[in-house]
């Protein structure tokens, strides 16, 4: 009884992390319409994360291997800086709504990698019904910017990038979790995915200049994605996932898209279409039956 009282807290800090997940589309948006590129968003982003997080991590420096420190780099490019380059120039073009829920889609891309890279497994029923029902949404989705809402479906393909780059991100992960300390490999994801992107800025120098960072609505924002929804976040949902479990604890991600679609009509006045509604259904939809093993014809016949 007493166990069962105590894990409240982490059901409490699971609702938390999804919340501020799902606020961060909007925040990196606000920056977009100050001037700042989407890569220097990741920069002062993941800069702050990193300092941060060094008075929690362990304080070693390199891994245990070349072998390994090469799939650091690899999580670092994967998860870091390819996708969210990608996503904040995604947010850049298309709906904050859009972008969160087409990211949604990364469980079902790593289960079709798996089947790809692992022939031993099977394409469940299950997760076949779901992907089709998941990327009927995105083809709403996709089709409510584009024809309704007159928005370059660039963004939208950039999403879908994104969320791929999530799903190799979370192969790296399965590979480094079981060897390393979770606070050890996040802060080497953010060194890596640093280091990965300023060859970038090769390309697209930094233009913004500091007078713009020192606004209040600028400043702020930054904290915001680099302390609390980089950083914070992250040591709140790996300990959820440590007390819960994986599945108890991914069924509150399904949260992220619905914030994002409130806030983002809320906070910068997007639009929210039946069309755009349905396709939100369609992908939450989907992605669960994938995931959770809904039978597809008993769910569809409700």
């Amino acid at each position: 009884m007493n166990i069962t009282k105590k894990l409240w807290i982490y059901h409490v800090m699971a609702i938390v992390t999804v919340v501020v997940w799902g606020t961060t589309f909007v925040s990196t948006k606000i920056l977009l319409t100050y001037g700042l590129s989407p890569m220097e968003i990741l920069l002062y982003r993941f800069s702050l994360a990193y300092i941060g997080i060094w008075f929690f991590s362990p304080r070693k420096i390199l891994s245990r291997n070349f072998k390994d420190e090469l799939l650091f780099v690899a999580a670092g490019l994967c998860g870091g800086s390819l996708y969210f380059v990608s996503e904040n120039t995604a947010l850049g073009i298309t709906l904050a709504s859009n972008v969160s829920l087409i990211i949604c889609t990364s469980p079902i891309l790593t289960a079709f990698l798996s089947f790809l890279f692992y022939k031993k497994e099977k394409l469940q029923s299950k997760l076949v019904w779901g992907s089709l029902m998941a990327f009927a949404g995105v083809a709403l989705v996709v089709f409510n910017g584009s024809f309704i809402l007159k928005i370059n479906p660039i963004g939208d393909m950039l999403t879908v990038i994104a969320a791929l780059m999530w799903a190799f991100y979370g192969f790296i992960l399965k590979r480094l979790d079981s060897h390393y300390p979770v606070l050890f490999i996040t802060r080497k994801v953010f060194f890596y995915g640093i280091l990965t992107l300023l060859p970038m800025f090769w390309f697209k120098p930094i233009k913004t200049e500091w007078i713009v960072l020192t606004q209040p609505v600028v400043f702020l924002n930054l904290l915001f994605l680099g302390l609390i929804a980089s950083m914070l976040c992250y040591i709140m949902w790996n300990t959820t996932v440590k007390q819960l479990g994986v599945i108890r604890a991914t069924n509150y991600i399904y949260i992220v898209p619905l914030v994002t679609l409130l806030t983002s009509a809320i906070v910068i006045d997007e639009t929210i279409t039946m069309i755009g509604l349905l396709g939100s259904v369609l992908i939450l939809n989907g992605v669960y039956v994938a995931e959770r093993g809904v039978n597809a014809f008993k769910f569809l016949s409700r």
